[in-house]
């Protein structure tokens, strides 16, 4: 099927969950064939291809970064990118406000969470969520604007162990709306989902996944 097909499908069985096509190491006909069937929010994880690829394609693409991203690389994606999904500590978020600050810009970011029991999964644990949302420092943070969480579950057949780590990342998104909403933080966005395993986190409560091979091919 081509990538409009593709991309029709996936979309028939999302409802309302929001899709984020992941177009890394993609080549940017793959990109254009997604985007003239209407899919604007497209996934990469490496800022050099984000950037190279926001240069020559089209302005009104939402660009997610979906990686880990290094402190030293934010400053080259702030000033355009929609949404980053992977924010897996202080000192990345601080460093996002220092960027956004210097462009006059409020970045939009989820806070990425470890849910995953392998090990080299990234992301903050409850504890370390409820210390930055609690700290002085995020308080006065201005130029970022955390719209929700995100996580990764284990990379395995078992779909029991996945359902149980999505559902377990809703019950601490809905805690965490709970008791932190207000004018400072707007928790709606629960990105959790890939081609694998999407079905399974759309039915735990997921309003975001991030879908790849299912729309473009494997990669090599």
């Amino acid at each position: 099927m081509s990538i409009a097909g593709n991309l029709s499908a996936v979309k028939e069985s999302l409802g309302k969950c929001h899709l984020v096509a992941v177009s890394k190491t993609k080549p940017n006909e793959d990109l254009m064939a997604a985007y003239d069937a209407g899919q604007r929010a497209l996934g990469e994880n490496k800022v050099q291809e984000m950037t190279d690829k926001a240069e020559v394609l089209p302005k009104d693409i939402e660009w997610h970064m979906i990686g880990h991203l290094q402190r030293n690389k934010v400053k080259y994606i702030a000033p355009f990118v929609h949404l980053i999904h992977s924010v897996d500590s202080v000192r990345l978020l601080k460093e996002i406000n220092k960027q956004g600050k210097k462009i006059d810009r409020v970045i939009p970011v989820l806070l990425q969470i470890h849910i995953a029991e392998e090990e080299n999964k990234y992301g903050l644990d409850e504890d370390e969520l409820h210390e930055l949302l609690s700290s002085e420092a995020f308080k006065e943070m201005n130029h970022v604007a955390v719209q929700g969480l995100m996580g990764m579950a284990t990379f395995t057949d078992d779909t029991e162990k996945i359902r149980r780590e999505f559902k377990s990342l809703k019950k601490l998104f809905d805690k965490t709306a709970e008791q932190y909403n207000d004018e400072k933080l707007n928790l709606k966005e629960l990105s959790m989902g890939m081609s694998g395993d999407y079905e399974i986190a759309i039915e735990e409560g997921s309003t975001m996944v991030r879908i790849g091979s299912k729309i473009f091919g494997e990669r090599n």
